[in-house]
């Protein structure tokens, strides 16, 4: 039982796109990352939570695209189709079950990342 500092967590990260680990509860990963620009079109078989800690992200769907500034957050359930895209560069946490790929059923790509 440490306590993660998530401001000191996403200051190591350097890499865009790449999540980096910091905590563990039960199955699931938390994760913390830098983005900017837009990922690409993929879905998983797990529901996946994106937690915006600062700048704001839009998360494309076929139907519709749902913006999140620092402090909130939104499940992308299951199954769903999504692009994450950030104008300006977003720091964010992410958790979802362990050995999930960024890129989900995407073709691997210079977006995927290695696993955690």
């Amino acid at each position: 039982m440490t306590p993660v500092d998530l401001a000191q967590s996403v200051a190591g990260v350097t890499d865009l796109w790449r999540p980096r680990v910091v905590a563990r509860v039960n199955d699931h990963e938390v994760k913390v990352s830098r983005i900017h620009g837009t990922f690409v079109w993929h879905r998983h078989e797990v529901d996946e939570l994106f937690w915006v800690l600062r700048g704001t992200l839009r998360i494309e769907l076929r139907d519709r695209t749902e913006t999140l500034t620092a402090g909130q957050l939104l499940v992308v359930p299951a199954g769903v189709e999504h692009r994450p895209v950030a104008d300006d560069e977003v720091e964010l946490v992410l958790v979802e079950p362990a050995g999930v790929v960024n890129t989900g059923d995407a073709p691997p790509s210079d977006l995927t990342a290695p696993p955690s």
